[in-house]
């Protein structure tokens, strides 16, 4: 908790730095919905705050079926600069309820979850227009508990980039490097994945995308490689202010099932 009083106190004093003029022409870009990453950065002087009202999740084998429930799983972003924001992320509250398929026997946990502490930093286009570039290193603090938290902490590296292939129609891929912790909770391990996506302007206040990720986990406990689709909808209602929903479907069996969740996204 000190590390995470440390950053907070760090992140204030450099958003105190003042705001320009280019910065307030900037559309807002928030980075959810979806399994991928923008490549954009929130303007200096500004806050997003983009938060998953709620996000439900199934998992089942031929043993058990898993259902985990994530509420309020927030992320803060502020602009520091032209090109760089701080990155504050935590879930307060999450659910699962683990059904065993040959007893029946049901174990409910109710936990809070962990902490995400990172930086983007864009190397072309920070307002995400035509090609931009960002890298987005990150590290996780185990401020929660199992089974809503990893146990230990973990580290990461997304590099996105997003295309516009037309006024309508973008291109995103974010590629990622992880020191996921092991499924014990104790250490770490090499993990790696893949999204692409295809984001498509529906009007000037709704868009639509299709994302689909590979994602190669080296756990001691065995190693997988998951295939996951997803679909998203995002809709600008104000300048400052987005809503959105999404649903994912597992395209193999190391993927979990199906996912569905629904979020708001405020800049102020």
């Amino acid at each position: 908790m000190q590390c995470l009083g440390r950053w907070l106190l760090a992140v204030s004093l450099l958003s105190l730095s003042p705001a320009t003029a280019h910065a307030d022409e900037r559309d807002y870009c928030p980075a959810r919905p979806g399994l991928g990453t923008p490549a954009c950065t929130t303007a200096p002087g500004h806050v997003s705050v983009e938060t998953g009202l709620a996000d439900w999740q199934r998992d089942a084998d031929a043993d058990q079926r898993t259902d985990t429930l994530l509420i309020g799983d927030t992320l803060v972003r502020i602009g520091l600069n032209e090109t760089i924001e701080a990155q504050i992320g935590w879930t307060p509250f999450g659910h699962v309820r683990a059904r065993d398929k040959a007893t029946g026997t049901v174990d409910r946990q109710g936990r809070v979850g962990d902490a995400l502490l990172g930086i983007k930093a864009n190397l072309r286009h920070p307002d995400g227009r035509g090609l931009a570039i960002a890298l987005q290193p990150f590290v996780t603090v185990p401020v929660g508990r199992g089974p809503v938290g990893a146990g230990d902490w973990g580290a990461g590296l997304v590099a996105p980039v997003t295309w516009d292939l037309s006024d309508t129609l973008n291109l995103e891929i974010s590629p990622e490097i992880d020191a996921s912790v092991d499924a014990d909770g104790n250490g770490r391990h090499f993990a790696y994945s893949g999204t692409v996506g295809l984001g498509l302007a529906v009007t000037d206040a709704v868009t639509g995308t299709a994302e689909v990720q590979a994602a190669r986990d080296e756990d001691p406990s065995g190693r997988t490689t998951g295939l996951e689709g997803s679909v998203s909808i995002a809709w600008m209602a104000a300048d400052d202010l987005q809503f959105d929903i999404g649903g994912v479907a597992g395209l193999n069996r190391n993927a979990p099932d199906a996912e569905v969740y629904v979020g708001v996204s405020r800049r102020f």
